[in-house]
């Protein structure tokens, strides 16, 4: 059984249709990516599947429940998500965000017990945030930031985690780490991540699966060389690119041939 199913989810912003008849199941362990162009749905359907948006049609489960009427407690103890950047009101430090990630699983009380702190230790070194346990958010880097905020969801012991453009605010070096750690925790603690991207590239290297989304309905499903083709980038983008092997690895590349009409194929 999937870890995730999507069954015929509409939904939409007054007469504004965000997502049509979206259905697709995700396997637990898997790292799917989302791509598509601004407007396409999905940072709706990220909300859709946490609970935050309820569908109009249509069921969202999660590891066999039906996430509709769930308590957002119980939602946490199953996904945790990790935001483009969390701007902090207060300026909390790293560890104070951290453990923030247990209280899904505190009790009446809502203290902290060793456990929980051995939970949150753990998460750290994972995401190798220890040493900056005692800096404030706010003096950290974009890098440094969107890695507890990693920590902070693997101290929720979700089932799942879902990323939305969580390197919109990086440069290339952290955009790269951040793929990177996140492909590491996938493999190693068999994590299933649902990351949605503007960058095709990164999808297509760390990617099992990627869904391209176009208009609110899946455009195409499938392995990165399913997906990432000229046909699909020039039909659901409406631009003009090459696309071919990388050679390090054999992954879908995409190259931006020119800001002209589709067919103009002038290099950048």
């Amino acid at each position: 059984m999937p870890i995730v199913k999507v069954s015929d989810v509409d939904f939409r912003y007054k007469d504004i249709w965000a997502l049509r008849d979206v259905s697709f199941d995700v396997r637990r362990g898997e790292f799917l990516g989302v791509i598509g162009p601004n407007g396409s749905g999905k940072t709706t359907l990220i909300r859709v599947i946490d609970g935050i948006l309820a569908p109009e049609k249509g069921v969202v489960s999660v590891s066999g429940s039906a996430i509709r009427g769930m308590r957002r407690r119980d939602i946490a103890r199953l996904i945790a998500v990790v935001p483009q950047d969390s701007t902090m009101i207060f300026s909390f430090r790293a560890l104070e965000i951290v453990l923030m990630g247990r209280s899904p699983h505190l009790g009446m009380l809502r203290f902290e017990g060793e456990s929980d702190r051995e939970i949150v230790r753990r998460a750290m070194e994972m995401t190798d945030t220890s040493s900056l346990a005692d800096r404030s958010m706010d003096s950290l880097s974009g890098g440094e930031r969107q890695r507890v905020l990693i920590a902070r969801a693997l101290a929720q012991e979700p089932e799942v985690v879902l990323l939305d453009e969580p390197t919109a605010f990086l440069d290339i070096k952290h955009q790269v780490e951040f793929f990177g750690l996140m492909k590491r925790l996938n493999r190693e603690r068999g994590l299933t991540v649902i990351a949605v991207t503007h960058d095709i590239n990164l999808a297509a290297a760390y990617c099992d699966r990627v869904m391209l989304l176009k208009e609110g309905r899946i455009h195409t499903l499938g392995v990165p060389g399913e997906v990432v083709t000229e046909t699909n980038i020039r039909e659901v983008y409406e631009t003009d690119v090459l696309v071919d092997a990388n050679p390090l690895n054999g992954l879908p590349r995409i190259t931006v041939l020119s800001s002209n009409p589709v067919g103009s194929r002038k290099p950048v």
